[in-house]
């Protein structure tokens, strides 16, 4: 009973932020816009906008963990919630435009944006401060096996204030009296091998202890499995990206739309770019980088040139070191930050050798040296190349590559529009962050570009 009164309290908590966003467009439409569209609405269709809008907030705020007010820092809550209402207010300006078929002022829409960030400032200091004053740190334990991170991952994320870490114990110890857990409200399973897994994982169930899971990567394959009834019995079908016709379809439909369109968006972009390079050093604008797509099929990836000419002079592949790396120009640190550098891929996407999400393609040198570590790797190569994808989103430039992998193996498992456009959107986020621009340490093969 008190978790579902828990849950309930949370649901109000967030629906007390969509309808403190709701109230500036409300004033915004009632005040202003509304006395200016071709055919006047009725109670029924204002209603309707703003319900429209509402729903908008929902739906974009779940990609931009906009509600996480138990998980995030209040900076990035804030910045979650400014680009939330960003794009609602965007797109309800669309709508009002096609309603008044002129374009309308952007002032009052301006006026109400401004005032929406400051409701979502204020939301989100007293709704974060309201969840760790009602509910104090669970007692946690980690069990592990040979990889020991949970706790560091914790301390690095700020989430201490949530999960209280009574117990670091490894996996042979708490096989042999898992009774230590009877205490804990939250156990982390890491790295640990799947049957001795499957010991606690019935433990905890059994006795309402929540369970977080770091997967093996034959986890992720599973996580894709599709029920079939056969024998009488559960049956689970796994196989080689199970993309259906239908979704292969349109997500070039997507692709060839979204590539066209953000080609002549950023075209202005592109040119500056291109001058920039151009007058910085007199060499090449382009760069070209061979590159490993679906089934291990080599393409030429096109980027904007962000380091000196002579970067590889010796012919050995290298991953960038960031800003700490020599090679890169001046120009080269802006377009980078920004991910300028990506955009000439708009170019690969139109010539099918890329899609707007997938795994990001490698380079052939690293990818066997991947796989020579762990073979793996090549579960990557399932599926399409893409400009942007889950581990792109989810993780960093210099996370491992066995946790991309599981991040890539996780989009693969899933293949729909939905996540795609998910994954769309949740780039736009991650632009303005530098942490997801950061390199690896000279010398170092941990991390995928």
């Amino acid at each position: 009973m008190n978790k579902t009164k828990n849950e309930l309290l949370m649901r109000i908590v967030k629906l007390i932020d969509v309808l403190l966003m709701a109230i500036p467009f409300a004033v915004c439409w009632y005040a202003y816009y509304l006395n200016r569209i071709a055919s006047r609405f009725y109670i029924k269709g204002n209603t309707l906008m703003i319900l429209l809008f509402c729903i908008l907030f929902v739906v974009v705020g779940r990609v931009y963990d906009t509600f996480g007010f138990s998980t995030q820092g209040i900076s990035e809550l804030i910045y979650s919630q400014t680009l939330t209402v960003a794009i609602c207010d965007g797109i309800m300006y669309i709508v009002i435009f096609l309603l008044t078929k002129k374009l309308p002022n952007i002032g009052p829409g301006f006026v109400a944006f401004i005032a929406q960030i400051l409701l979502s400032a204020a939301w989100a200091l007293r709704a974060n401060k309201w969840y760790f004053e009602k509910f104090p740190p669970r007692d946690t334990a980690i069990v592990y096996g040979n990889r020991q991170e949970i706790k560091k991952l914790i301390d690095e994320y700020g989430l201490e204030k949530k999960y209280n870490v009574r117990l670091e114990i490894p996996i042979d110890e708490c096989l042999a009296n898992p009774d230590l857990l009877s205490e804990m409200q939250t156990v982390f399973l890491s790295d640990i091998h799947s049957h001795d897994r499957n010991i606690l994982l019935k433990y905890c169930v059994a006795n309402g202890i929540n369970v977080l899971v770091a997967p093996h990567i034959g986890d992720t394959l599973m996580s894709g499995a599709i029920p079939v009834h056969m024998f009488h019995r559960a049956i689970l079908f796994v196989g080689r990206y199970m993309a259906t016709p239908e979704y292969l379809i349109a997500k070039r439909i997507l692709d060839v739309l979204i590539s066209l369109i953000a080609l002549v968006l950023t075209l202005p972009i592109m040119l500056i770019t291109a001058a920039a390079i151009k007058l910085t050093d007199g060499g090449p604008i382009f760069y070209r980088q061979v590159r490993l797509t679906k089934d291990a099929k080599e393409f030429s990836i096109l980027k904007f040139r962000s380091m000196r000419v002579d970067a590889e002079k010796d012919g050995v592949a290298r991953l960038s070191t960031g800003d700490k790396d020599d090679r890169v120009t001046t120009v080269g640190r802006v377009i980078r930050k920004y991910r300028i550098d990506e955009l000439p891929q708009l170019i690969n996407i139109l010539n099918g050798d890329l899609s707007i999400c997938g795994p990001r393609p490698e380079r052939p040198e690293i990818h066997k040296r991947y796989c020579e570590e762990m073979p793996e790797f090549a579960l990557r190569l399932q599926a399409k190349a893409g400009l942007t994808g889950y581990a792109q989103i989810y993780g960093k430039y210099n996370t491992t590559p066995c946790d991309k992998l599981q991040m890539d193996l996780m989009y693969i498992a899933h293949p729909s529009i939905a996540a795609d456009l998910k994954i769309i959107l949740a780039t736009i986020k991650i632009i303005f962050v530098p942490e997801s621009t950061e390199g690896v340490e000279a010398g170092s093969t941990t991390a995928m570009d």
